[in-house]
C-alpha cells in the first residue's frame, strides 16, 4: 500500500474493528498515559476475575430459577491458592464428593458440570443464561440431562470423574476460562463422550470465547446442542468430531451399545 493517507487510516480502522493493542500511540519512549491507565485497568480485572469467590449457592439458585437443580461437589485443591497452585488437585474429586455421585441415580444421557475454572467471574455472568438457551435445543433434539452438578475448584478434566460417577454418556463441562486483558469473564464449554478418569484433551471438543463481546448466547447454545446431538449420534468426540454446525442437517441419535 502506497498511498500515505490510506496507510494513516488503516491502524485507526483496524481499531475499532479489535479489541486487541494497536496503534497506541507513544509519549516520548513511553504509552501515553490513557492508553498505560487502559492497560492497567484490564489487567487488574484479569487478575480479580481469577481470585473471585466461586458463589456455588447462587449458580443452585439460578438452576432453581430454570427448574433445575443441582448436586453441589469440590475438587481436592480445597482453597483457591491450592486451585491455583496444583492444578492436579482440580481433575479430582474429594472424597465426600465422591461418595454423592457413587449414591446418587445414574444421569443416563447427559451430565453437566458448572464449575469456576480460572474465571469464577464468567460463570457467575454466562453460565445460566447460556443453559437457559441450551435446555430447549437439548429437549427439542430428546437429549435428556441426568444431573447438573456445580463444581468448587474444577479443572476441565474434574467432568471425566465426575460423569464416569455418575454413568452418563456424555458430560458438558461449562467453565470459566484463563482471563486475557480483553476478555476477564470468558466462559468455555467442554464436551466429551464416555467420560471416564484418565482423557486427554484430544478426546473432548471445546466451544470457547463465550462472553458478550464474544460468541453470543444464542450461537453458543446451538453449536453445544449440534456437538451434544453429533456426538451422541456418532459415538465419539475430541479430534474426530469437527464442528460442522453450520450444515444442520441432523443425524439419529444412536442407542447405547451402537
Amino acid at each position: 500500500m502506497n498511498d500515505p493517507v490510506a496507510r494513516s487510516r488503516s491502524l485507526p480502522d483496524l481499531r475499532v474493528l479489535t479489541p486487541a493493542r494497536v496503534a497506541l500511540g507513544r509519549a516520548g519512549v513511553s504509552l501515553p498515559t490513557e492508553a498505560l491507565l487502559a492497560f492497567t485497568l484490564d489487567h487488574a480485572r484479569a487478575r480479580d476475575a481469577v481470585h473471585a469467590t466461586f458463589d456455588t449457592s447462587a449458580v443452585i439458585a439460578g438452576l432453581g430459577d430454570l427448574g433445575l437443580s443441582g448436586l453441589l461437589v469440590a475438587s481436592q485443591a480445597g482453597d483457591r491458592q491450592t486451585y491455583l497452585r496444583r492444578p492436579d488437585l482440580g481433575r479430582r474429586l474429594d472424597q465426600a464428593s465422591q461418595r454423592l455421585l457413587a449414591d446418587t441415580g445414574k444421569a443416563g444421557q447427559l451430565a453437566i458440570v458448572i464449575g469456576d475454572g480460572l474465571s469464577p467471574t464468567a460463570v457467575h455472568a454466562h453460565a445460566i443464561e447460556l443453559l437457559r438457551r441450551l435446555v430447549p435445543l437439548l429437549g427439542a433434539d430428546h437429549v435428556a440431562i441426568g444431573h447438573i452438578a456445580v463444581a468448587a475448584g474444577a479443572r476441565v478434566a474434574l467432568g471425566d470423574e465426575i460423569g464416569e460417577l455418575l454413568g452418563a454418556r456424555m458430560v458438558v463441562v461449562l467453565l470459566g476460562e484463563r482471563p486475557g486483558l480483553s476478555a476477564p469473564d470468558s466462559l468455555g464449554a467442554y464436551l466429551t463422550i464416555a467420560p471416564r478418569i484418565g482423557l486427554t484433551d484430544a478426546d473432548r471438543n471445546c466451544v470457547s470465547n463465550i462472553h458478550r463481546a464474544g460468541l453470543g448466547y444464542d450461537e453458543a447454545a446451538f453449536k453445544i446442542a449440534w456437538l451434544v446431538r453429533e456426538a451422541l449420534a456418532r459415538g465419539t468426540t475430541g479430534v474426530a468430531l469437527k464442528d460442522e454446525s453450520s450444515d444442520r442437517t441432523p443425524r439419529p441419535i444412536a442407542s447405547p451399545g451402537k
